[in-house]
């Protein structure tokens, strides 16, 4: 199976979830963004394709508004999907060819190759290790009140919305191929604090290995699914819950199976959410990243994850004067220079994201991971910007829209302040109620948090059968 890479000339569209005060109906409204990510013609031969030409059209900036229903919204971001439908698109990919704008070509790929020499060097790569294990070591545990009030509370529900949809698509098709009753394992790598444990809870599955660098949140994932695992046995009629284990490891330098308690293991799924992006750092750390996640994968089975596209990355990058942009949500700061070939590891930029992220990420070029993982029998399925997946799965997840409060009201009740900062946040909700029949009040995303959150896209690879 062939897949074709994502457009390097793809035109961001806007992307604005707009929702009726009672909850009842929700719009996909799409407006033209102050970011545009026009590139050259000879980047445009690596671009996703769905078999259908309109999803070029939906990223023109051309506003097109959609309509769906919704579900009352009364429960809090932490309820997940009770059902969903799988993508039913696959994407071809073709990896023949290099991308424009990057040093060498994934053909060249072999182990020990200098070639991320261009991006940081050896000591430096130590002390990104360091730096990204000590920032979540020290990310203070908020509570729910305190995240309430976050600048980007609804570009995390958001964000969650998309992770939770994600993960219930490929567990169905899993299970699709599974005898009825018969165990589900997960690997979840770079679990952080177990963000993602009530999504293993429902979907039902049997076992899960929590991995990550930052020791200090492997132990309040612990606590956490203890805590869930009490609660659980306290509730009368209650099935148990998931057996799980607890690994802290760079899974970007360590052989994750040696740490395993059944080293003879088959999991079903890996998950990697908002990380894979650090292994990017060198070669053998991205060798490594796919080993583990390749390596008791059973064939058939999925890895699955969500990352910045580099694609839109570079391109922001090469629009801006200096290597700086942002705003008031984001920032991103360049430290390899080359904006015309950046290379393709160590391809490094600081990343500052509003009261969660502050530590260095490294660009993930796709042609290139996709022949890498192509050698530990993996294969790329799909790979799907947020607006483009949130396209194939909306109706599914309609109601867990809401319930994840990923949308802002506007106006807001009683004067209730908005979080966005600046009036052009939401411009394009103003120009969007000018055209509506009454004068509801609507739920979207503020510009700020889309420029954010519009930055990055979600993978799927899947196991190949042992020839």
């Amino acid at each position: 199976m062939r897949t074709n890479f994502i457009q390097a000339s793809i035109t961001v569209s806007n992307l604005f979830y707009n929702q009726l005060l009672s909850l009842t109906d929700i719009t996909l409204l799409r407006s033209e963004m102050s970011v545009s990510t026009t590139k050259s013609a000879d980047e445009a031969k690596d671009k996703v394709k769905t078999g259908q030409e309109e999803k070029e059209s939906n990223t023109s900036g051309k506003k097109r508004p959609l309509t769906d229903t919704v579900e009352d919204a009364s429960c809090t971001n932490e309820e997940e999907v009770e059902s969903s439908s799988s993508v039913k698109k696959k994407l071809k990919t073709d990896t023949g060819q290099d991308t424009a704008g990057y040093s060498s070509k994934p053909s060249d790929l072999s182990t020990g190759s200098s070639r991320d020499s261009h991006g940081v060097s050896n000591n430096e790569k130590s002390d990104s290790t360091a730096l990204i294990a000590e920032h979540y070591n020290t990310l203070e545990e908020k509570s729910l009140s305190h995240r309430s009030q976050s600048r980007i509370l609804y570009m995390r529900n958001f964000n969650n919305w998309i992770k939770s949809m994600l993960i219930y698509e490929y567990l169905t098709k899993v299970k699709q191929n599974k005898n009825h009753n018969s165990p589900l394992k997960v690997l979840d790598m770079c679990c952080g604090k177990g963000g993602d444990l009530l999504k293993w809870k429902k979907g039902e599955i049997s076992h899960l290995i929590c991995a990550d660098i930052a020791e200090v949140s492997i132990e309040q994932c612990k606590n956490r699914y203890n805590e869930m695992l009490n609660r659980s046995s306290n509730v009368r009629g209650f099935a148990p819950i998931f057996t799980a284990e607890f690994i802290a490891a760079d899974c970007t330098k360590v052989r994750l199976r040696e740490k395993y308690k059944d080293v003879t293991i088959q999991l079903d799924l890996v998950s990697c959410q908002f990380a894979f992006h650090y292994s990017f750092e060198s070669l053998p750390q991205a060798e490594c990243m796919l080993r583990n996640a390749s390596e008791c994968l059973r064939p058939g089975g999925y890895f699955i994850g969500t990352v910045p596209d580099s694609y839109d990355l570079v391109s922001r990058w090469q629009k801006c004067e200096g290597d700086k942009f942002g705003n008031d949500v984001y920032s991103i700061e360049f430290v390899c220079k080359d904006k015309t070939k950046p290379p393709l590891f160590g391809a490094k930029y600081n990343f500052h994201l509003e009261g969660v992220v502050n530590c260095p990420e490294f660009l993930v070029h796709m042609p290139t991971l996709s022949k890498l993982a192509s050698k530990f029998g993996l294969e790329l399925v799909m790979f799907e910007r947020f607006d483009n997946y949130y396209e194939h799965v909306k109706n599914e997840g309609k109601s867990l829209l809401g319930k994840m409060q990923a949308l802002e009201t506007y106006p807001p009740y009683h004067e209730s302040p908005l979080l966005g900062q600046h009036s052009q946040d939401y411009q394009h909700a103003i120009s969007y109620m000018q055209n509506l029949p009454d004068h509801r009040k609507i739920g979207t995303l503020s510009q700020a948090e889309w420029d954010a959150t519009s930055l990055y896209a979600v993978f799927a690879f899947q196991k190949k059968e042992a020839e």
